[in-house]
């Protein structure tokens, strides 16, 4: 790792039966895991096309394909209670190991691409906030400078008052915010609509 922009991608490994579970309840876990299976190498192939380091943090002990498995991947495993404090952790260890700006993402929103991405580490070189909406109320993509663990104390994971809430902490804080584009994540089948070219 280096003195430069850091993609942190937060996973769960593609386990049956253990991912999407709403997205499972009404479709069933084998087209559910081949929906996620999709997702994680949409998220993969996207992330190869930037010029970053690159961590991977599973939600236990990795179980990636051989495709995460090389030197453009540090896999290693999320720290913490909840989705808040693994967030929290997880900023912290990228940037004491040294790096200038950090973006975190999902694998879960078809939506997202390179050029966003980019775009994101672009403009925090003027901003100190990075966000990316998500339909749903939540956030696809969050990027900052140093970790503003703030952000993540006292939230209400997976809600749709998630965006409005971290808004609002960072409007309390003074700190300037660049929005991207609103972006649907994919978790029930509802969603799925979203992205017919995807699916």
């Amino acid at each position: 790792m280096s003195d430069r922009d850091h993609l942190i991608i937060f996973v769960r490994n593609p386990i049956i039966g253990k991912v999407k579970t709403r997205l499972a309840a009404t479709l069933g876990d084998e087209k559910t895991i081949a929906i996620y299976l999709k997702l994680l190498e949409h998220t993969r192939s996207i992330s190869m096309g930037l010029q970053c380091d690159r961590s991977v943090f599973c939600d236990e002990k990795p179980a990636l394909g051989p495709e995460w498995k090389t030197d453009d991947f540090f896999i290693t495993v999320q720290r913490g209670n909840d989705l808040g404090e693994r967030m929290s952790n997880a900023f912290k260890e990228v940037f004491e190991e040294g790096a200038s700006s950090m973006i975190i993402i999902g694998c879960d929103c078809p939506g997202l691409s390179t050029k966003i991405i980019d775009e994101g580490f672009e403009k925090l070189k003027e901003f100190d906030l990075v966000i990316g909406p998500a339909k749903d109320g939540g956030y696809y993509l969050l990027g900052m400078k140093r970790p503003i663990l703030q952000l993540f104390e006292d939230m209400k994971w997976s809600t749709s008052s998630v965006f409005d809430e971290t808004m609002i902490t960072a409007s309390q804080l003074g700190l300037s915010i660049y929005r991207l584009p609103v972006l649907a994540d994919i978790d029930e089948e509802e969603d799925l609509k979203n992205y017919p070219e995807f699916f």
